[in-house]
């Protein structure tokens, strides 16, 4: 008996192992893929500020993480939240977590990225203008009360996962829970003074293409490694990964082309994000077929947000919503129509017979954004109480870089700090603080 109950005993596989480092290292380098994806959208005085913000994630979310998000997302059994017993790491070794063959110290770290980039993705919808000391703030009560939260119902045994909703990798707590979330951010922090007065144009494309090109890169570990293991689940969420957001980046530029006679950079870049974000869920759970079938779909609803938010009043600057929340929205959708059992071993979709499935996903295409949006504009409506979220309008003319960190990414240009020269009496130059982000004093 005692040797049957040895070998029952769950043991650390060194390739999967192996495998979740690599992968955990890979969705740590997204944030700084976003964060370089993010910096070339805005204008140049505030790239600088952009990236930060996303450089701010690593440290904020990685921290709230192991003192009590991981804790709350994943122990205990409640519906809405789980315990507390993991606060602080406690009880977080080198054994396997219960169903995995990883060591729990691992799970742990690779959740944690998780939580980092969606964080860091939250962001890009109040650039140019949030006072960077009232994001921190915002980031690190978010990634507790919002992310982890919704990451307890998808993946921890919430009542999301409980009921049957399928999320391979993060639809629901990183696509949705952005998106969704950055609009209620947008309402709330109000436009860029020269919203819908100027063109508020991408400074860098090239940093758009190289940051989208890691981010994909990244995804490869994002989805690849969300069965935890190297078996079939993980194998087919990764070529899933390759062959979604190809058929996406075709989709958008035909769509481009059709609609402006060019095919444009930004626009391949996003249609990367699009594409990756919208199989996130599905990765694991459709077929390589319908993978690039939900790469032309889910096109269509992202171009059209994108296109349709600028003729409005919400300054939703780096559009989260279009790119993760809409895009996270079909995915989880689509899992519920094209889910395939014999791909999947887990559960069919309507269109192989089980029209529950269908029901479950639409259920969490609901609750996700709910709850995303509420808790955000309530949770900012209240730090907003107690600080200001965002400078005067001469703060913003500057530009953020200058302001809010006294560097900025360029030498010279728009926003650049001008050194005047050593004075007569041999004292070393000062730095003249621009005026109107010109660099003319």
């Amino acid at each position: 008996m005692s040797a049957i109950l040895a070998q029952a005993a769950p043991v650390v596989d060194t390739g999967d192992t192996a495998w979740m480092l690599a992968a955990t290292a890979l969705v740590l380098f997204m944030t700084i893929g976003l964060g370089l994806f993010y910096a070339g959208l805005v204008r140049a005085k505030n790239t600088l500020n952009t990236f930060m913000m996303c450089i701010a994630a690593v440290g904020i979310g990685g921290v709230t993480w192991a003192l009590v998000g991981y804790s709350i997302a994943f122990d205990g059994t409640g519906a809405i939240i789980g315990g507390f017993d993991h606060a602080l790491l406690n009880g977080v070794g080198f054994e396997p977590r219960d169903g995995t063959t990883i060591p729990h110290l691992v799970f742990m770290a690779f959740q944690a990225t998780f939580c980092i980039i969606t964080v860091a993705l939250v962001s890009g919808a109040v650039v140019e203008r949030m006072r960077f000391e009232a994001f921190v703030v915002f980031a690190a009560l978010w990634s507790v009360l919002v992310y982890a939260v919704m990451a307890h119902w998808a993946f921890g045994g919430g009542w999301l996962q409980a009921q049957g909703t399928l999320d391979f990798a993060g639809g629901i707590p990183v696509e949705m829970g952005s998106g969704f979330s950055a609009l209620a951010a947008a309402l709330v922090v109000g436009a860029r003074k020269d919203y819908g007065r100027q063109a508020l144009l991408p400074h860098n494309a090239v940093y758009c293409l190289l940051g989208a090109g890691i981010l994909w890169f990244g995804w490869f570990g994002f989805n690849g490694r969300s069965g935890f293991s190297t078996g079939n689940p993980g194998v087919l969420a990764f070529t899933n990964t390759l062959l979604t957001p190809a058929c996406t980046l075709l989709t958008w530029f035909a769509l481009d082309f059709i609609r402006g006679r060019r095919v444009t950079a930004i626009g391949a870049a996003t249609a990367i994000i699009v594409g990756c974000v919208g199989i996130t869920p599905a990765g694991g759970f459709i077929s390589p077929a319908w993978a690039m079938v939900l790469g032309v779909l889910v096109t269509f609803p992202c171009y059209a947000v994108i296109v349709w938010r600028p003729r409005t009043r919400v300054d939703e600057t780096l559009d989260v919503l279009a790119a993760h929340g809409i895009a996270g929205f079909t995915g989880i959708i689509f899992i519920g129509f094209f889910a395939s059992k014999p791909w999947n071993g887990v559960a069919d979709g309507l269109f192989y017979g089980d029209a529950a499935q269908l029901g479950e996903q639409l259920l969490a295409a609901l609750a996700a954004p709910i709850y995303a949006f509420v808790m955000t504009y309530v949770l900012l409506r209240v730090i907003g109480a107690f600080m200001p979220l965002r400078g005067d309008d001469h703060n913003e003319a500057i530009g953020m870089d200058v302001v809010h960190h006294g560097e900025e990414a360029y030498a010279s240009g728009e926003g650049a700090i001008l050194i005047l020269p050593p004075d007569g009496d041999g004292h070393s130059g000062r730095a003249a603080v621009p005026v109107g982000g010109t660099g003319v004093v």
